[in-house]
C-alpha cells in the first residue's frame, strides 16, 4: 500500500486513471446514472449522442467533459456547449444551438442553412418555418450580405422568391412572378436602393416583367414579358426531394 500511495502521489494524473478503472471495474457508484440536457431542440439525437461521448453506465471518471465540448461545438448544429460532470454519476449538458437562418438551392437539393452558410439538415425543412431562399453554388456562404440587405428593404423583400449567386460573383433576385433582377457584382447595396426608389416613384415592380438589369450604375434596362400570365413557376423546397449533405 506504502508504495502504492507513493506512485500516485508522484503521478496525480495516474491516480485519477487508477482511481477510474477501479471504480469503473468494481461498479461502485462513480458510473453515469444520468444524462441532463438543456439546450436540444433541432439538433438530431444521432448526431447529439455521437458528439457528446456518453452513454449510462459508463465510467463517470472516464468522461472528459473538454473533449465532448469541443465535439459538440465542431456540429453544424450546435454554436455552443457547456458540459459538467458531477461525481458521482450525472452528466449536464447545455448547449445553444445555430438558428437557420435560411433554405439554400443548389443541384436540385434543398437545405436549411445557418447565417454562416453551414449545412444543419436536409430533411424536414418546413419545421423551421418560412426562410428565404438562396440559389446556385456558393449562394450558401454569401447569403447574409444579401439576405440582411433585403430585410432592410420589406417593400421589396416580399416580393422575392429567390436570390440566385450567378458564377460565384453576384446576385439576381427572382421575384414571386418570375422576373429577374439583375444586380452588380459588389455593389449590391445601391442597386436595391436604386430599385426601390424606382418602384416608389413610377410602381416598376407591379409591371409585367421579364427582367430588370441594374449592372450599370448610369443605365437601367427593362425587359417586359411579352405573356404576362405565363410566370415562371415558383421555387417550392417543400415539393422537392431532399438528401442530406
Amino acid at each position: 500500500a506504502l508504495i502504492i500511495g507513493a506512485v500516485l502521489a508522484a503521478d496525480p494524473a495516474a491516480r485519477l486513471r487508477g482511481l477510474a478503472s477501479a471504480i469503473s471495474g468494481t461498479g461502485i457508484g462513480f458510473s453515469v446514472q444520468e444524462v441532463r440536457v438543456e439546450g436540444r431542440e433541432y439538433t438530431p439525437r444521432d448526431i447529439f449522442e455521437a458528439a457528446l461521448g456518453v452513454r449510462r453506465g459508463d465510467a463517470t471518471l472516464g468522461f472528459s467533459p473538454s473533449a465532448a465540448r469541443a465535439r459538440l461545438e465542431a456540429s453544424a448544429w450546435i454554436e455552443t456547449a457547456h458540459v459538467e460532470r458531477r461525481l458521482p454519476g450525472t452528466i449536464i449538458v447545455r448547449i445553444k444551438e445555430r438558428r437557420a437562418f435560411a433554405i439554400w438551392q443548389r443541384e436540385g437539393h434543398f437545405s436549411i442553412i445557418d447565417r454562416e452558410g453551414r449545412v444543419m439538415q436536409s430533411d424536414n425543412l418546413g419545421a423551421f418555418g418560412p426562410l428565404p431562399l438562396v440559389v446556385g453554388l456558393g449562394a450558401n456562404a454569401a447569403a447574409a450580405g444579401i439576405i440582411d440587405l433585403l430585410r432592410a428593404q420589406p417593400s421589396l423583400a416580399g416580393r422575392i422568391e429567390a436570390a440566385v449567386r450567378v458564377s460565384e460573383r453576384r446576385w439576381n433576385l427572382r421575384l414571386i412572378g418570375g422576373a429577374d433582377i439583375l444586380l452588380p457584382e459588389g455593389h449590391e447595396a445601391a442597386a436595391i436602393t436604386r430599385l426601390v426608389e424606382l418602384h416608389a416613384r413610377e410602381r416598376l415592380l407591379d409591371r409585367p416583367l421579364a427582367a430588370v438589369d441594374l449592372r450599370l450604375p448610369d443605365r437601367l434596362v427593362v425587359r417586359m414579358n411579352p405573356s404576362p400570365n405565363a410566370a415562371t413557376p415558383p421555387i417550392n423546397p417543400t415539393q422537392v426531394r431532399s438528401t442530406r449533405g
